[in-house]
């Protein structure tokens, strides 16, 4: 498996991008399933991550 490095920040961008948008990106998708598959994400991402999940869960965020 190719070995998989996120940009910093980028969880925290696709935080303020969704909230912003009210949509969720394929891109975006792509980030958080790169993030996901890594296993030294810090703990206030992985919060992050939940909390966008939580809000496509409940119908806060469309997915595009």
């Amino acid at each position: 498996m190719p070995q998989l490095q996120l940009i910093p920040g980028s969880i925290a961008a696709i935080l303020a991008d969704s909230a912003q948008t009210k949509t969720l990106t394929e891109a975006d998708r792509y980030g958080l399933l790169a993030a996901i598959l890594t296993e030294e994400i810090e703990e206030d991402e992985r919060r992050a991550i939940d909390r966008i999940l939580r809000s496509v869960n409940r119908g806060r965020l469309a997915i595009d």
